[in-house]
């Protein structure tokens, strides 16, 4: 077998280092502003119609829980911190669904980065 000494500088095809950097340094950047999209990016949770609210930020930072006078019995107390619970899971999945559709146009290499 014959060797040719060149082999397409050894990336992926004849992507040279410089290229390969600066598509790292690229989605570095993309990344970057797409955590600070979530960090500023706020949802609301809800339970018991509007009941309970919940809001955090896309980051599932808490910025505030709001109760409806009705929400609170003291009687039933337990239907309360059930309808917090509520909210909080409702906010939380939309932060997590927000993180999805921002994050998931790194292809994976978001977490490596």
């Amino acid at each position: 077998m014959a060797y040719h000494g060149n082999f397409g500088g050894g990336f992926g095809g004849g992507m040279n280092m410089n290229a390969l950097m600066q598509q790292a340094k690229k989605m570095q950047e993309q990344m970057l502003k797409a955590q600070e999209e979530l960090e500023n990016a706020v949802v609301v949770g809800k339970a018991g119609g509007d009941m309970v609210e919940v809001t955090m930020t896309g980051k599932k930072e808490i910025t505030s829980i709001k109760l409806n006078k009705a929400a609170v019995d003291p009687d039933d107390i337990e239907m309360l911190e059930d309808l917090i619970l509520v909210a909080i899971k409702d906010a939380t999945a939309k932060a997590d669904e927000l993180s999805k559709d921002k994050m998931g146009a790194m292809g994976g290499l978001g977490g490596l980065m």
